[in-house]
């Protein structure tokens, strides 16, 4: 099984257990409550993801051959998808971020479900990400 299998197994494994998609995005906030906040130094009009509806920061990172994503939003529930998006792609080479399909989230109803204007913002997250992969290969 590839790393990407692997990834999307996991994903599906963790969030397509939720027929309701109330009880998915309770519980992907609830899961992110207590995650480690970014530190003001990377809350930067650089680090702002564009066309998002609230306040989300990407920062992008590279350790050894693997892309390391880490974000925060001041809405919890797109904190709570961005993270996922995050977990998604850290630890993927380049062009495996390339290969992996961001409409992977739509098969456990992570993006199925938003409104058009969250859809957008994770559009521009998983947007970002790809960019910044693409400039590494």
């Amino acid at each position: 099984m590839s790393v990407i299998d692997e990834k999307k197994q996991a994903l599906e494994d963790e969030y397509g257990l939720f027929p309701d998609p109330q009880e998915l995005f309770e519980y992907l906030i609830e899961k992110n409550k207590n995650q480690p906040h970014l530190e003001a130094k990377f809350k930067t009009e650089e680090n702002l993801v564009k066309g998002c509806v609230s306040s989300l920061w990407l920062v992008c990172g590279y350790d050894g051959n693997k892309c390391v994503f880490k974000s925060d939003a001041d809405s919890l529930i797109t904190r709570a998808i961005a993270s996922v998006v995050c977990d998604l792609y850290s630890g993927l080479t380049p062009s495996e971020v390339m290969q992996l399909d961001p409409s992977v989230l739509a098969h456990v109803n992570i993006s199925t479900h938003l409104s058009p204007n969250r859809r957008n913002g994770l559009s521009q997250l998983c947007k970002r990400i790809r960019e910044f992969a693409e400039t590494k290969i």
